[in-house]
């Protein structure tokens, strides 16, 4: 039987710093097919090439991932500064919008780090530029040099509401995690709940209120080691059962009309 398609949103490269590439990083493809056993297909996310209605028919869920541009802060009313960074108007252009549909259609998606950001943005919240400027607040940077194993290992504790979807869903009201970001959460959007929260009152966990499908969406990367992490893994084992659900829901319905 075939597996449900999920759509992990790529972002723009240079490779050597000429030829132009749309990627997305391995290990979310690893934990889409390994963990979450749905068949992983990077998307070039340009308005140029897609549209939102054809990913929404193509796709059966939607992993959000990281990436270095940030989202425009025209995006959420406020002008471009050195602080925001780099941005890429076209990914907005496509992964704003989306969330959106897939809010009200149902249809899973699972937020990554400016993914999670994104979420927010598209439901009308706002960004920090960057949180390690503000009073009280921890770098939560990735750290500049050392292994890959040490730029992603785990950093501090998220606090999780008690009763909520993540600490039902982790089996505790505490986790700890990696963290590579430097924006973060200012004004929460429309329906957005914050579910988990950093030690210095950093936002890192969000779902959308009353939404019809999965939105779980982390400001940490849960796509490393995310078969055998003990946050990672639930989390895109209960993503991959919403998208399976999905799926299942459209081949029902095509059979019904054949």
């Amino acid at each position: 039987m075939a597996r449900p398609i999920v759509g992990i949103i790529g972002n723009q490269y240079l490779i050597n710093d000429q030829y132009p590439t749309h990627a997305g990083g391995t290990m979310n493809s690893e934990a889409v097919s390994e963990v979450s056993h749905c068949l992983p297909v990077v998307i070039p996310s340009d308005p140029r090439l897609v549209s939102v209605d054809e990913l929404l028919e193509a796709f059966d869920g939607f992993v959000l991932t990281g990436g270095r541009p940030n989202v425009h802060p025209e995006e959420y009313g406020e002008e471009w500064t050195e602080a925001h960074g780099q941005p890429d108007r076209n990914r907005d252009a496509i992964t704003l919008p989306l969330v959106r549909a897939c809010v009200q259609r149902g249809q899973p998606f699972l937020g990554i780090c400016r993914g999670f950001q994104e979420v927010n943005v598209a439901m009308g919240g706002s960004l920090y530029p960057e949180i390690r400027e503000l009073p009280g607040r921890m770098n939560h940077r990735m750290p500049p040099d050392g292994t890959l194993e040490e730029k992603f290992a785990l950093r501090h504790k998220v606090s999780l509401t008690e009763g909520g979807p993540f600490h039902q869903l982790f089996g505790s009201a505490e986790v700890m995690t990696n963290t590579l970001h430097g924006q973060g959460i200012k004004t929460a959007g429309s329906r957005i709940v914050i579910d988990g929260f950093a030690p210095d009152g950093t936002p890192e966990a969000i779902y959308v209120k009353d939404a019809p499908g999965f939105t779980l969406s982390v400001q940490w990367h849960p796509e490393w080691n995310a078969a055998s992490d003990p946050v990672s893994r639930p989390l895109f084992e209960a993503f991959g059962a919403a998208v399976h659900a999905w799926a299942k829901k459209g081949a029902e319905g095509l059979r019904v009309a054949g």
